[in-house]
Formats: C-alpha cells, sequence, structure tokens
C-alpha cells in the first residue's frame, strides 16, 4: 500500500472532509498541518504547483484536493489509488 500524506491548515472544513473520506474506505494517512510553517507551504506551492489545502499526495504523485478524491471515490478508484 502506498503512502498517503494530507496537507493542511486551520481552520480548513475541506480537510476534515478528505480526512474523514479516507476514514471511512480504512486508508490510513499522515497529516502535515502547514497552518503555521509559511516555508512550508512555499515548498508544497512550489513542489505540487498548488496553493489550497487539502492536497494529497499518495506516493509520489500529487492528487489534488478535495475535489480530486471526491471525484475519484465516485469513479470507484480511490482504494486502487493507495494500492497501486
Amino acid at each position: 500500500m502506498k503512502s498517503v500524506t494530507i496537507y493542511t491548515t486551520d481552520p480548513c472544513a475541506r480537510c476534515g472532509k478528505v480526512k474523514a473520506m479516507l476514514d471511512r474506505h480504512g486508508i490510513a494517512f499522515d497529516e502535515v498541518n502547514l497552518a503555521k510553517d509559511p516555508d512550508g507551504r512555499a515548498e508544497l506551492a512550489a513542489r505540487t504547483g498548488l496553493m489550497t489545502f487539502p492536497q494529497v499526495v499518495i506516493g509520489e504523485t500529487t492528487i489534488g484536493g478535495l475535489d480530486d478524491l471526491e471525484r475519484a471515490e465516485a469513479q470507484g478508484r480511490l482504494v486502487e489509488l493507495v494500492r497501486s
């Protein structure tokens, strides 16, 4: 199973929704809260090209945010992304 990392900030309702979705599917994840880490935010934006939260990374692949994860779930690909 690939590692799953969620980059979050506070407050962030969308971050909570992503964590709840992964929990529902029994997918373990690491959370990196960048609320008080401007350097970490800059590094993440440079790495992924995204400035929004949450950001979900599975293995070495940036999946995107809540909308992208919801789309993968609706298409039945969420668990596959973690397993493949």
